[in-house]
């Protein structure tokens, strides 16, 4: 008889269900152990319900900016947009798209041949003599089933950070996977933390017709991103009416009455309708046995991979948010199919994290893709920038876009590009082109006699690799 790999993977977000597809397909008997659904935080509770809350916004937040200057009128007010939003309506349909997508997903790995079991799965901590792992999974009766496994992909994802003082209550305190609850929406809306998420709620909500105040720590918005980018959408928030508090860090927060109150660490407090606490996210690696079974973890809890997703028990995999390599979709995904080509001996890439393409999804969007404006200036690599400001493209200026810009990194002399960044509508689009040239190793030469639609706003991106070739060969 032929002998066929069992994999049992522990959690059904983007880097379990996308590793079961790849396992099944390559003839592996696949286990898929989740309590909450697949698609996990991913899809139900974090990436797909916010980005369909954001494309509410986005709708809002085009018309207001620019229906005057288009020369669109509403009803008598041709100062007045004269729209709102049922935030009820808007979070039934956020909540219907990400129940859609889990079935989904669960119809597509069940169709590949993995099969589903519902329930929390632990690891046992002792390896077999022939090199099998066991799985135990408690189901929500509390039942205990047993599975045996030549290899165990943990990709259990994270769970939002909380502020002891300033636990959630789903009502007035939120944390992201509680305001699509909310039936009305906020009048005030404090929101704490100016990372990615706290940006794109912030931006969100405004858009859709809140008063924000975003809380943030640090001296920008986006500290971790692109200095010319976080300035942009910085500059974007105050004009909007946001009232952005830097160097203030949220040490409580309380319900009195019907608002909130949040304490800074310098005794200020501040008072809203609502609070949204958006200060970063825990891995989910607590009681799965993992430490016992000799996975070691970071001091942050995070499980310590290789490039090939191997942790430090053989036979273990991890995949994804747990790992704290990078918290997005794609690249858990990509860990976890990795794991399933190592585990059943195809041919595989180690992880490559400077060819990763990521974006926000602000307005305007911030879009990113290998070696940063931070890399460059710390000298971990020479390379020669450009940037080029929207407000120059014909189709920005036909489409009332005055926010943004592309900028361009690449090596002097070769001129291959190593990086760039995006800040535009619909930045997410468009980094897919300099996501290939990273990717390829391409030239800026090669880029700048690549044809461009004219007018359109990727001709920017043509445009800016023209600048850095010429620069590169006056100085060549």
């Amino acid at each position: 008889m032929e002998y066929v790999t069992r994999i049992v993977i522990i959690g059904g977000g983007p880097g379990g269900y996308e590793a079961a597809l790849v396992a099944a397909q390559l003839g592996a008997e696949v286990t898929v152990v989740d309590c909450d659904g697949l698609g996990g935080a991913s899809v139900l509770t974090d990436c797909v319900p916010s980005k369909t809350l954001i494309a509410t916004a986005e709708v809002m937040t085009n018309f207001e900016s620019s229906h005057q200057e288009l020369g669109i009128t509403v009803g008598d007010a041709a100062q007045e947009s004269g729209i709102g939003v049922d935030l009820g309506k808007v979070n039934r349909r956020v909540k219907r798209l990400a129940l859609a997508q889990s079935h989904d997903i669960t119809a597509s790995v069940t169709r590949a041949g993995a099969r589903i079991l519902r329930g929390h799965g632990r690891l046992e901590p002792t390896q077999a003599p022939d090199g099998s792992r066991e799985v135990v999974v408690t189901a929500a009766d509390g039942t205990e089933q047993r599975l045996t496994a030549d290899a165990v992909l943990i990709a259990t994802g994270g769970h939002p950070r909380e502020i002891p003082d300033a636990q959630p209550d789903g009502e007035r305190i939120l944390n992201w996977t509680q305001v699509y609850d909310l039936d009305t929406l906020p009048e005030e809306l404090i929101v704490v933390g100016s990372g990615v998420t706290g940006a794109e709620f912030a931006g969100a909500y405004q858009a859709l017709g809140s008063r924000v105040t975003l809380v943030s720590s640090r001296d920008r918005v986006l500290p971790g991103e692109d200095p010319d980018a976080a300035a942009v959408l910085e500059d974007v928030f105050r004009r909007r009416g946001m009232n952005v508090m830097s160097r203030s860090r949220a040490a409580s927060a309380k319900r009195v009455g019907d608002r909130v109150e949040v304490t800074l660490s310098d005794g200020r407090v501040i008072t809203g309708t609502h609070c949204l606490m958006a200060v970063g996210a825990i891995p989910n690696t607590e009681g799965i046995g993992l430490e016992e079974a000799g996975v070691r973890l970071k001091d942050s809890g995070h499980i310590w991979t290789d490039k090939v997703s191997r942790t430090s028990a053989p036979g273990v995999y991890a995949a994804g948010d747990c790992t704290g390599i990078f918290a997005l979709a794609s690249v858990a995904a990509m860990q976890g199919r990795i794991a399933m080509y190592h585990i059943l001996g195809e041919t595989v890439a180690p992880l490559n994290l400077r060819t990763v393409s990521a974006n926000i999804f602000t307005d305007p969007e911030i879009a990113t893709v290998g070696y940063s404006q931070a890399d460059i200036d710390s000298g971990l690599i020479v390379a020669r920038a450009v940037k080029l400001p929207l407000l120059r493209n014909p189709r920005a200026k036909m489409q009332g876009v005055r926010d943004g810009f592309v900028k361009l990194f690449c090596r002097p002399g070769t001129g291959i590009v190593v990086g760039g960044v995006v800040v535009s509508p619909r930045a997410s689009e468009l980094i897919h082109s300099l996501a290939i040239a990273v990717d390829n190793n391409l030239t800026v030469e090669q880029m700048a006699n690549t044809f461009t639609v004219y007018p359109s706003l990727s001709g920017s991106i043509g445009e800016v690799a023209r600048q850095l070739h010429t620069t590169k060969a006056a100085q060549g």
